[in-house]
């Protein structure tokens, strides 16, 4: 089966993708959603991040605080690192599960950190969904209550738009792409992914 990475920085439209390959019935695996339901509730991994972190990363009902711990790691790269450190193997464990349990042509496998967890080699093909940084500081902004200078600091730790580009095998220009551009953009690439499968692939 062949393994599609998804990837992009912070307000590319990632989330967009994925839904229009969803909407093709073609399998998502989400890191972000994975590392969401890692944290529930209960979990082991909320229990062990509060031990590292202590229970000020915590919500009034025992939930995680996402925008507390975000602030903590983003304004410290060790902070970030022990964070990291926690679940992204966790993370990528659970994805190997999710892949295995599939029987499909192709998947695709989102991971916004593709390339600062060096997991490319974990893919067989690399989509990169990019827009101009002024572009994703405006999205980013409207979605949620960050100051652009937060949003900076966001973009700052992934790595540049230049090395993403550099190292896609296909890429999707989200900068101001409409919504019916955009579906059919993915159906070209997903008439690509079933050809390429067809002809085999490493991990098929």
């Amino acid at each position: 089966m062949l393994k599609v990475g998804l990837t992009g920085g912070i307000g590319c439209g990632k989330t967009t993708v994925s839904n229009l390959f969803t909407e093709l019935n073609i399998p998502v695996i989400d890191a972000d959603d994975i590392a969401h339901q890692l944290v529930a509730l209960g979990q082991p991994a909320l229990l062990e991040i509060v031990n590292v972190f202590g229970n000020a990363i915590l919500s009034i009902d025992g939930s995680l605080n996402r925008n507390y711990l975000r602030a903590i790691v983003f304004s410290d790269t060790k902070q970030k690192q022990k964070l990291e450190a926690i679940l992204h193997p966790l993370v990528f464990t659970t994805m190997q599960e999710k892949i295995e349990q599939l029987n499909n042509t192709y998947c695709i496998i989102s991971i916004p950190l593709l390339f600062e967890t060096a997991r490319n080699r974990f893919v067989d093909r690399i989509l990169v969904v990019d827009c101009p940084i002024e572009t994703q500081i405006e999205r980013v902004k409207r979605r949620s209550d960050f100051t652009d200078a937060s949003i900076r600091s966001m973009i700052a730790s992934q790595v540049s738009r230049k090395y993403r580009l550099k190292h896609a095998d296909d890429v999707i220009d989200n900068s101001d792409a409409t919504d019916s551009k955009l579906a059919e953009h993915v159906k070209k690439l997903h008439n690509l992914y079933l050809s390429i499968s067809a002809l085999g692939q490493p991990g098929s």
